[in-house]
């Protein structure tokens, strides 16, 4: 069973920096696009960032050129490395597996796997 274990979150003043790890275990890894979601208060969960398995990335458009999201495939870890936070940046960052398997049938199929979150706080 795939499982993922985010750390790294906290409070931060505006302006500030925090990095997120995402280590997972039970799965080939190197294989599995990496997501980066941002539960807020009151709101839905939004994606902030993606990395594929070829290394390409994208980013919500409010954290561009502030967030970068890497992987080191040797120690199953995804990371977040978040500069100039600001308050709008708050909430429970929870990590994204996706993992695509054929079923018994011969289709390809896709199953998540999520972490349990971590807080960032950032004050104004």
């Amino acid at each position: 069973q795939v499982q993922l274990v985010e750390s790294g979150g906290g409070l931060v003043q505006h302006g500030g920096s925090l990095r997120l790890s995402c280590r997972s275990s039970g799965s080939i890894f190197s294989d599995d696009e990496m997501r980066w979601y941002r539960q807020a208060p009151g709101k839905q969960r939004e994606l902030v960032a993606a990395i594929g398995s070829d290394g390409s990335t994208n980013y919500e458009e409010a954290v561009k050129g502030r967030f970068t999201i890497s992987r080191d495939n040797a120690e199953s870890t995804v990371y977040l490395q978040m500069n100039s936070l600001k308050p709008e940046d708050t909430g429970v960052y929870v990590c994204n597996e996706r993992v695509y398997y054929w079923s018994d049938y011969g289709s390809r199929r896709l199953k998540n796997y999520w972490g349990q979150g971590t807080q960032v706080n950032v004050s104004s």
